[in-house]
């Protein structure tokens, strides 16, 4: 029976049970997708990131407890977490040390090549923008999300998402949403976003993706190449912080470089173990 290496970490967050929390399981040989899937639903977190071996390096892929999914930031910042804990330790697997060169990292994905880079501040992961563009409010989604007209600023969609900016950061965090009605919608998930209200960010938001299994996502990645470009232009500036006000909340620095974002934040690993299926 093969002894799989696995690890929960919370990812944006320098504290435990805070974040975004992410099963990374250390694949060194392939494993049938059927398998990974219940692996994930086993796991039941937002995302299950599985890393193995690739002709180009090293190979990243990411399965909510449903289906898997082509990006994920939290799960990717786990991942780095994990293997610069491990390098640190001199435990890291024979089959990953080659592609550890000097704290940087690069995986293939479904959403292209990913780079990362363990610095001082934190673990930066360098993803596609996702810049929405302005979409007809789909008719639902007011009643999805329990919001009046007057609320809702802005409509737009990225490559994944519906993205929905809101009038105030008090309308975004007392959102209650009917995660049934949400789960109708023919997108990945639904950002909503405000201005935000606290001196250590300049937006905050939600994400909610209940048609891939993950009712509201703690602290979304991926869900900020989408609002880093969106938001630039309003303040004219390349950098920024954000605020994911879920109930565990998180925050994200972005630097948005042409086409490319930059994402900064903290990880924390709360256990590890070994998988015996």
């Amino acid at each position: 029976m093969p002894e799989i290496p696995l690890f929960q970490v919370d990812a944006f967050t320098s504290k435990p049970f805070q974040g975004n929390p992410a099963a990374v399981c250390l694949l060194q040989n392939p494993a049938p997708d059927q398998w990974m899937q219940q692996v994930a639903a086993e796991m039941n977190l937002a995302e299950t990131a599985f890393l193995t071996p690739d002709p180009a390096g090293l190979r990243l892929r990411w399965m909510t407890p449903t289906t898997e999914v082509d990006l994920c930031g939290h799960a990717t910042l786990a991942t780095v977490q994990v293997i610069r804990e491990l390098h640190a330790k001199n435990e890291l697997p024979d089959w990953i040390k080659p592609h550890w060169n000097q704290s940087c990292l690069q995986f293939q994905s479904r959403s292209g090549v990913l780079t990362a880079e363990a610095a001082t501040n934190g673990i930066v992961l360098d993803f596609p923008a996702t810049l929405p563009t302005a979409t007809p409010l789909p008719e639902l989604l007011p009643t999805a999300l329990n919001l009046l007209p007057e609320h809702i600023v802005w409509c737009g969609q990225s490559r994944f998402d519906l993205l929905l900016q809101l009038n105030h950061a008090t309308t975004v965090r007392q959102l209650t949403p009917n995660l049934t009605l949400l789960a109708q919608l023919p997108v990945r998930g639904v950002i909503v976003t405000a201005l935000g209200d606290a001196a250590d960010h300049d937006f905050i938001s939600r994400f909610f993706a209940p048609a891939s299994g993950v009712p509201e996502d703690p602290v979304t990645g991926s869900a900020h190449c989408a609002l880093a470009p969106f938001w630039q232009p309003h303040f004219g500036r390349s950098t920024l912080f954000g605020f994911q006000a879920s109930q565990r909340g998180g925050h994200v620095r972005m630097d948005v470089h042409e086409q490319r974002v930059r994402l900064t934040g903290n990880a924390v690993t709360v256990f590890r173990g070994t998988l015996f299926v």
